[in-house]
């Protein structure tokens, strides 16, 4: 197994470099540098700027639209994107529903959602978990029923991030109750501007609106909305997890909040505190593990063998990884890490605070986000029962 980077994967490397340093906008790094909320506005403009050059589906096959790069390009893409401080791709039509459409949808379909995804013209959303369906996907309930040629939707989602500003969602629906509960699942798109569709803030402990639920009442959806065979989305939703989990590892995102954890120390004069530095090297540790862990599939991938399905083993370390960092930054700040008024944030009261502006982004809001890693995408405890019987049999 060989790590190195090639010559030609370096040049590459300094390619994207070169191009996002020259198209990623100053404030956009700014805000992601310290961790400032991210308009709509905001995270449409990279979008679409990616879009404009080919490469917001980074991922995807030339045949598709997408660059044709290799596992190694893609990996080395979103590390230069990520320590340069550019919004992380928002990843409902991307990364996830994408490549659904592409390896099980029909041409017509193909044709139809892609070119807008590619685009970053059509912001998606993703209809997975429901109250009292999380972690059991299989349990879903949100019911579509064909009647002819369209299907009528009932019931509600819950936890859709960035579900306000969705036009479409990819949505998990009951259409048998026969048999097992995952042999009756089909995988739908639906319209959210479709008549009966409801979203509704989920308002967090920072108020913050992230997530939202997302009801359906008789909504009228096109039988040419439904991705692959009826009753066989379970399928395709395993195929989609797969990208999700990987997603969530953000490796490159843990590099880059480890150089902020350590100005964060700096600034707060808690860097010189052995027993702290301590902390911090154990950290970087894992953030150089996981790394090593993401190149070893990217290895077996370029030789072509089948690495080891450790989609969730990257997922569990990787959540673990952010929830840590966030823990610290806390730690750094001490007090004047807790305040959580958006409003007093945004009139710079803070700005006299030890540590500058760096140590005064709302540390304390985006820990109690990243509570949200080890249970969103599979819960932790679930992928450690998924790996021991894949890895360990």
């Amino acid at each position: 197994m060989d790590l190195a980077f090639t010559p030609e994967e370096q040049a590459f490397r300094e390619e994207i470099r070169a191009w996002v340093r020259a198209n990623l906008p100053d404030d956009l790094a700014h805000k992601v540098h310290n961790a400032l909320e991210l308009t709509r506005d905001d995270m449409e403009r990279w979008a679409k700027i990616l879009g404009k050059k080919g490469w917001l589906g980074f991922g995807w096959a030339k045949e598709f639209g997408g660059p044709g790069w290799t596992a190694v390009q893609k990996h080395l893409f979103e590390e230069e994107c990520a320590l340069a401080g550019a919004p992380r791709i928002v990843p409902f039509g991307p990364v996830m529903v994408a490549p659904v459409i592409m390896a099980f949808g029909t041409p017509e379909q193909q044709q139809r959602f892609l070119p807008g995804i590619a685009s970053g013209e059509v912001w998606w959303s993703q209809g997975y978990s429901e109250p009292g369906s999380g972690s059991d996907l299989a349990s879903v309930k949100t019911r579509a029923e064909r009647q002819g040629n369209k299907y009528i939707v009932n019931g509600q989602k819950t936890w859709t991030t960035l579900g306000q500003y969705g036009e479409w969602i990819f949505c998990l629906v009951r259409t048998s109750t026969e048999g097992k509960p995952q042999t009756g699942i089909s995988f739908l798109l639906i319209d959210m501007k479709s008549p009966g569709v409801t979203v509704r803030p989920i308002i967090m402990l920072d108020g913050g609106h992230e997530v939202n639920e997302v009801f359906f009442d008789n909504v009228e959806v096109p039988a040419e909305n439904l991705i692959g065979e009826e009753n066989k989305g379970w399928t395709y939703a395993k195929h989609l997890l797969s990208h999700e989990r990987t997603n969530i590892a953000d490796v490159n995102r843990s590099k880059r909040e480890l150089e902020r954890l350590k100005r964060i120390a700096k600034r707060e004069g808690v860097w010189d505190d052995l027993r702290f530095r301590d902390e911090i090297a154990k950290l970087e540790v894992d953030v150089v593990a996981l790394e090593m862990l993401v190149l070893r599939v990217l290895s077996a991938e370029k030789s072509g063998k089948n690495s080891l399905d450790i989609a969730g083993l990257l997922k569990i370390r990787g959540s673990e990884i952010q929830q840590r960092y966030s823990e610290l930054m806390m730690l750094a700040a001490g007090p004047f890490a807790l305040p959580l008024i958006p409003e007093a944030m945004e009139a710079g009261w803070q700005g006299n605070f030890p540590g500058g502006e760096v140590g005064n982004a709302p540390l304390a809001s985006t820990y109690f986000n990243l509570r949200k890693t080890t249970i969103y995408g599979g819960s932790n405890e679930v992928q450690r029962n998924i790996v021991s019987q894949v890895v360990l049999g």
